[in-house]
């Protein structure tokens, strides 16, 4: 094992590995590839092999897991996905070697109380459809591979002999294109794992919405239709969703395949996220002459008439997540007005003294939540935590983003 400099903490020289290397301020998990996904047919989308990083767990936490999947967008089209393929969002060959782990897969005790000891993996991202893809492209002179899901199965089988499959509690989560992914695998996840184990899914940033931009177009709904189309995304939507719905392709959208995800779920996210807030109210081909850029570089610099339309985004985001609010007797939500995009992957905003805020719970309670997760016995007074009031007034505790 490297050591970049000596750590004067016990506890972290104690807990340190020889898969792991430290600094002062970061926990650096080795990649590891997963060999016989080739069996499998699993590749990125260069033909390169998948991979995740693995931190093993230890103590109380030794048979817990907690799998995170890495965000980055996605590619809908030939074009997009030969440029992606190039970078180590289609391609472990340009990925870092090292990842560090925070926030949620952080192994401090102080900063992440709750799986500090588990078993933690991260997932990396190479597919460009959110893990869900089957298909691939061929024309003679450029071959793409879109086989997210088969990654995802590769994966699985390759930590299940590892101690996932002897999991006593298992969180499946992710941010943003991660957190769709939750979305996506979550009782698939279930499946794998013991009868008597509890299984939970966390999705962070990846409530993405099927909403009108302001040109009252849908262009997020378009994109994902050709997403789903060329990576061969229906057939591993949810079938339950597919058959219930005019369009299939929909189910990709998050609000439409919750209510059939019958694991207890767990959502995160900004009612003003940027992502969405940039990419899906105001994509750049919706305002061509550049009326909102100063909006989105600056929130304070919003006129009237923008919050308006913001507010409106935001009630929509909450209209969408209602019945789940109303009726799930063994999720919860943590929605908070925060101009932000993924909140559990970074310390700042999963937990610290001024962590994002909803009626003054911090991320210690979202933390605390989590372990109902664990332990799933949702109190009521805990359940679900939505910001009640409108930006700007009366905006919650949130870094400047």
């Amino acid at each position: 094992m490297k050591v970049h400099k000596i750590v004067s903490f016990s506890m972290i020289l104690l807990t340190c590995a020889p898969w792991c290397i430290f600094s002062e301020e970061r926990l650096l998990v080795n990649m590891n590839l997963v060999r016989n996904a080739s069996a499998l047919g699993a590749y990125c989308l260069d033909g390169s092999l998948p991979a995740y990083h693995l931190h093993r767990g230890f103590g109380a936490g030794a048979l817990n897991w907690l799998l995170q999947f890495e965000g980055g967008g996605w590619c809908n089209d030939i074009q997009s996905c030969l440029v992606r393929a190039k970078t180590r969002r289609g391609s472990t060959r340009y990925m870092n070697k090292l990842e560090a782990f925070s926030g949620i897969l952080s192994n401090n005790a102080s900063l992440n109380p709750d799986f500090y000891n588990w078993n933690r993996v991260k997932l990396r991202y190479c597919d460009g459809a959110s893990f869900a893809g089957d298909a691939k492209f061929d024309n003679g002179t450029s071959l793409l591979y879109f086989r997210g899901q088969r990654i995802w199965k590769a994966i699985i089988h390759d930590l299940l002999p590892k101690g996932l499959g002897n999991a006593k509690k298992a969180l499946l989560s992710g941010c943003s294109a991660g957190g769709l992914s939750s979305f996506l695998h979550c009782d698939n996840f279930s499946s794998y794992l013991p009868r008597n184990a509890s299984v939970k899914c966390l999705s962070d940033a990846g409530f993405f919405l099927d909403e009108r931009d302001i040109s009252l177009k849908h262009t997020f709904r378009s994109f994902y239709e050709d997403l789903v189309s060329l990576q061969g995304v229906e057939q591993n939507l949810d079938k339950n969703c597919t058959s219930s719905l005019y369009n299939p392709n929909q189910c990709f959208f998050p609000q439409y395949a919750l209510p059939f995800i019958r694991t207890p779920f767990f959502i995160l996210n900004s009612a003003y996220d940027v992502f969405q807030f940039h990419n899906i109210l105001v994509p750049t081909s919706a305002d061509i002459h550049g009326h909102w850029n100063r909006c989105k570089l600056n929130p304070a610099a919003c006129t009237t008439i923008q919050i308006n339309i913001l507010q409106e985004f935001r009630k929509d985001m909450l209209s969408a997540l209602r019945l789940f609010y109303i009726y799930s007797r063994r999720g919860g939500m943590f929605i908070n007005s925060c101009f932000a995009h993924c909140q559990s992957e970074s310390q700042d905003t999963w937990l610290a003294a001024n962590s994002p805020r909803v009626h003054n719970k911090v991320k210690l309670k979202i933390n605390a939540k989590l372990e109902n997760i664990e332990k799933y016995s949702f109190q009521e007074s805990l359940k679900n935590e939505a910001d009640t009031k409108y930006w700007p007034a009366g905006i919650d505790n949130c870094l400047s983003t």
